[in-house]
């Protein structure tokens, strides 16, 4: 009896306990990554992934199911269906990216999802031991080289340093040297000018470390103009 357990598990064709392992076994590897993603502040988590993942898994069982058991279709492609599933998961892919003026976040969780994706196909082929490889793999890239970039200083990050100042200030250089003296790259200016209230709001598009000590910075760039309000943040603030 559990000699028959144990082939039906590795067979091939699609089986009741077959498949009840494999929608086990891509419950646990998706909700594996999803605690990744949720111990980092994303909103996809374990349920997401987990979701995802089963239901990669489903598609690929269901692919192989149809010409396994239907008369006709014994030469069919079980592949049809699952391959939806490869394009039709960029839509919730698409969902996780939150574009912002002046950065875009969420594309590693975009990028997960995807291969969450593939992971439950993979479980549902029956690919037992490379979908496990394939998650410790992707669990490493999520973890590890997130550290070496930290520990390298590779974590570069779109920013807007954002200055509203008395006055109508026609020259921006004194703030853009401030700025670049810190470490902070410049690559680009918007400015304008309220003529009404003789304000000027100068956002400064930058690239920055997440190691950036920005009150010394603030404080510099205080003493070159007569700020109102200095914010260091990801959106544009015209």
């Amino acid at each position: 009896m559990n000699g028959q357990l144990w082939n039906d598990i590795l067979s091939h064709d699609v089986t009741m306990a077959g498949a009840i392992v494999k929608l086990l076994l891509a419950l646990v590897l998706g909700a594996a990554i999803g605690i990744e993603r949720r111990y980092k502040g994303q909103i996809a988590g374990m349920r997401t992934f987990a979701l995802i993942c089963m239901g990669a898994c489903l598609a690929m069982l269901i692919s192989i199911y149809i010409p396994q058991e239907y008369l006709g279709l014994k030469n069919g492609d079980p592949g049809r269906i699952a391959a939806q599933v490869v394009s039709g998961v960029g839509f919730l892919g698409a969902g996780a990216i939150i574009q912002m003026k002046g950065s875009v976040r969420g594309l590693t969780t975009a990028a997960g999802i995807w291969m969450t994706a593939c992971l439950g196909l993979a479980v549902g082929a029956g690919m037992y031991v490379v979908a496990i490889v394939a998650t410790l793999l992707i669990i490493i890239v999520l973890v590890n080289i997130e550290r070496i970039e930290r520990h390298a200083n590779f974590q570069w990050e779109s920013r807007v340093i954002s200055i509203k100042a008395h006055g109508i200030i026609e020259d921006l250089e004194p703030c853009r040297q401030i700025i670049r003296d810190y470490g902070v790259r410049v690559s680009d200016t918007l400015v304008r000018y309220d003529y009404d209230n003789l304000t000027t709001t100068a956002n400064f598009m930058v690239r920055a470390k997440g190691t950036l000590n920005a009150p010394p910075l603030f404080g510099k760039l205080r003493e070159a103009i007569d700020a109102i309000s200095i914010t260091l943040t990801n959106e544009m603030n015209l």
